[in-house]
């Protein structure tokens, strides 16, 4: 892509509050953790790869338009492995402190990859209640969507 690159173009949608609302499913021939991990922080809600079948570019969009997150599973396993190896400097989000400690931990649980039900099942609440902890700790944490939620409880070291 000519300039502006690709995370220039997103880090201009998410800074921009008219498109507050706007969703990005960044698709890319570079799968460098750098480039990952800046998309992810920039406020990408998906990550594929160019080489991806339609399918997967379909639906990833609309995994994404209907508020999820979806990452290459390349790109998901590497994320992993990055965050796992970093956890002794996890440097936590300044505002960390004001979720609630149930919030604290279905952020923790949403960082494995879980879907709210699954959530759900493992705390013995319903789909409804996981939804509302989500949904209030973006809002606390300034997350756009669950993919930066997931970095923000990594990198403040959150465990289930």
């Amino acid at each position: 892509m000519p300039a502006p690159d690709g995370l220039e173009v997103l880090r201009r949608i998410t800074a921009d509050p008219a498109l507050r609302d706007v969703r990005v499913v960044m698709l890319t021939t570079f799968e460098l953790d750098e480039y990952v991990f800046e998309a992810l922080h920039a406020g990408a809600s998906g990550f594929l790869l160019k080489d991806a079948e339609p399918t997967a570019l379909l639906d990833a969009v609309r995994v994404v338009a209907d508020g999820g997150s979806l990452l290459a599973p390349s790109v998901t396993r590497r994320v992993i492995e990055h965050f796992v190896h970093t956890q002794d400097t996890a440097q936590p989000h300044p505002r960390i402190g004001d979720l609630t400690a149930r919030e604290r931990e279905v952020v923790a649980w949403v960082a494995t990859g879980r879907s709210n039900k699954e959530i759900a099942d493992e705390l013995v609440v319903s789909p409804d209640t996981v939804r509302t902890h989500v949904s209030r700790a973006m809002l606390k944490l300034g997350a756009r969507d669950r993919a930066q939620l997931v970095v923000f409880a990594i990198r403040s070291g959150l465990q289930p």
